[in-house]
């Protein structure tokens, strides 16, 4: 049995921003919005990859200026072990600072997280 759509998201638009919308869409500009609005829902999974690459990379590089700035000389196999990070983890930190940075709540980070 089908569901029907029975509830109702509205915003008020100028005339040139509806003019864009117009431009835009390929059917209606409300049947556009709603794509638009269910596709932003849902993550994009090769976004989330590059964000966790991305943040791994910052972790290594603040991980290694810390310790070259403490005077220290990092072996071949602590680097190895720096960049061998778990893939899930990479990801729930990048989904985390995501939801912290859409949400406003952006914290500093601590060196080797």
């Amino acid at each position: 049995m089908p569901s029907f759509r029975t509830k109702s998201i509205s915003t008020k638009v100028t005339d040139e921003e509806y003019a864009q919308f117009e431009a835009l869409a390929v059917s209606r500009p409300s049947a556009m919005a709603r794509e638009v609005l269910l596709k932003a829902t849902k993550p994009n999974a090769g976004e989330q990859t590059m964000l966790a690459e991305v943040l791994a990379l910052r972790t290594i590089l603040l991980n290694v200026h810390f310790a070259v700035s403490q005077g220290q000389t990092l072996t071949a196999e602590e680097m190895r072990s720096s960049s061998s990070g778990r893939t899930k983890d990479k990801l729930s930190k990048a989904r985390q600072r995501l939801a912290e940075a859409t949400t406003g709540g952006c914290h500093e980070t601590e060196v080797g997280t």
